[in-house]
């Protein structure tokens, strides 16, 4: 198995089923750039839930973005699915696709539904560590024949910003409370950047989120995924917790302060691009307002 894509003729359709969320769609795109750079003759199809198909959209690397639903990806006619998501629902659409090749990685829940099981990335590897999500999802890449390379950076497509000047994109929600930043901290970091830095701050806000406490700003809120990707790639920086749209600012390149909680770092921090990360696992509160300007200020950024 260990040239699995050498089993693909020329033109073969491959089936990526990624699902969501918002960082990990984002993170698998590296290991997309590294299956097309070896194989720029295979079809890939990504599967995804809409609101999260814009991280593919405009890609060079995805020739087709598929809907969740099986009868779709089975008239796709793929030659191998490809399941990075490993969720019951997953495995049932990587059975359904009707590939040839069914591969996943082998720790994956009912990994039986595979005729190609991906060992763990430290093995593929060859190190004993903890790895990133990008080395992780890209270790199979490697496994199934493409040469050991450099993983690239993140590979996303945007138009330009919608916003003049130099602005800076602050993200100061999370999933959980215990990855949240204080709010007023946020507020008194944007004040800083503005008087000191001459950069317009931004909030962004999804439709969960309360973003009242940023109203004397620009806050950008419930906006189309393929407009935040915009706003994003233009910004002079980002300052936010470990979230999505941080994932987002590695993709395009821009310099990052991260704030984390309990989460992992080495598992989820800015891939491949200039970045300041703090961490604090026992209370994401004990990171100073003064910690967050003094990384800003390493990163050099001006209006």
């Amino acid at each position: 198995m260990a040239y699995l894509l050498e089993r693909l003729p020329s033109g073969s359709r491959i089936t990526v089923i990624r699902l969501r969320s918002l960082g990990d769609c984002v993170l698998t795109t590296p290991a997309l750039a590294l299956l097309k750079s070896h194989r720029p003759d295979v079809r890939i199809g990504v599967v995804v839930e809409d609101r999260f198909r814009a991280v593919f959209e405009g890609s060079s690397l995805v020739d087709e973005i598929l809907p969740p639903v099986a009868r779709t990806i089975a008239q796709w006619r793929s030659k191998m699915a490809l399941n990075f998501h490993g969720g019951s629902r997953s495995l049932w659409l990587t059975a359904a696709s009707g590939a040839e090749i069914r591969a996943g990685f082998a720790h994956h829940t009912y990994s039986f539904l595979y005729n190609a099981k991906i060992p763990r990335a430290q093995e593929i590897l060859g190190e004993e560590r903890r790895v990133h999500t990008a080395e992780h999802i890209a270790s199979a890449m490697f496994w199934m024949g493409v040469p050991r390379t450099e993983i690239p950076r993140a590979q996303l497509h945007a138009g330009p910003t919608p916003l003049a000047g130099a602005y800076a994109v602050f993200h100061p929600f999370a999933s959980t409370p215990e990855k949240t930043w204080p709010a007023e901290r946020f507020l008194a970091v944007a004040e800083h950047l503005r008087d000191k830095a001459g950069l317009e701050p931004v909030f962004l806000a999804g439709p969960a989120d309360d973003p009242d406490a940023f109203a004397k700003f620009r806050v950008i809120r419930n906006a189309p995924l393929t407009q935040v990707k915009s706003v994003v790639a233009g910004a002079q920086l980002f300052v936010g917790n470990d979230s999505g749209p941080a994932h987002i600012a590695a993709a395009f390149g821009v310099p990052s302060v991260v704030l984390f909680g309990p989460s992992d770092p080495v598992t989820w921090a800015p891939w491949k691009t200039e970045a300041r990360v703090l961490t604090a696992p026992e209370s994401i509160g004990h990171i100073t307002v003064e910690e967050v300007l003094a990384a800003a200020e390493t990163l050099k950024v001006r209006a």
